[in-house]
């Protein structure tokens, strides 16, 4: 069975600003929701995609750094170490990067697909990802990390973004 792939929602696009809610119990509707948003994030070749960037308000992401794919629900950052600048991209703000300042290694508590709770720590870049990914659950972009030289760079972008849309 092919799973169809999803409309990634754009800057501007108020569901990017939401706090997402909670899942209650991940049941096939949700793990079909996990196949077409692997498959929208492999599309646009992409290494990471939450529910709020194709309009749904879910705590629910998929992510593949290299290693494979990952998908996590309801997700808790419970413990983070190290610190490192890169810049980062996002499918739902094209053209537009901004040096962001993370952990290096986080320990998330989160639910996988087959609703058990999951305590797993994550390094590099698939660690960085997944605090990507976490912001949107809470309304949070690359943006909102920019400093002020970065926001006077990127302004032109994020209008011509918005005129776009």
């Amino acid at each position: 069975m092919t799973v169809a792939t999803l409309k990634i929602r754009i800057y501007g696009d108020p569901c990017l600003r939401e706090k997402c809610r909670p899942v209650d119990e991940v049941g096939p509707s949700e793990r079909l929701l996990i196949r077409s948003m692997l498959a929208t994030m492999y599309e646009h070749k992409g290494i990471g995609l939450a529910a709020p960037q194709i309009g749904i308000n879910q705590q629910i992401l998929v992510a593949d750094a290299g290693d494979g794919p990952v998908a996590v629900i309801n997700p808790r950052i419970v413990k983070k170490s190290g610190s490192s600048v890169l810049e980062e991209g996002c499918l739902s703000i094209p053209g537009v990067v901004v040096n962001v300042r993370r952990p290096v290694k986080i320990v998330l508590q989160y639910v996988d697909e087959n609703n058990r709770t999951v305590e797993r720590e994550f390094n590099e870049m698939l660690a960085r990802v997944l605090q990507h990914e976490t912001d949107h659950l809470h309304g949070k972009l690359i943006i909102d990390y920019a400093g002020l030289k970065d926001k006077l760079k990127i302004r032109r972008q994020l209008r011509e973004i918005l005129r776009k849309s």
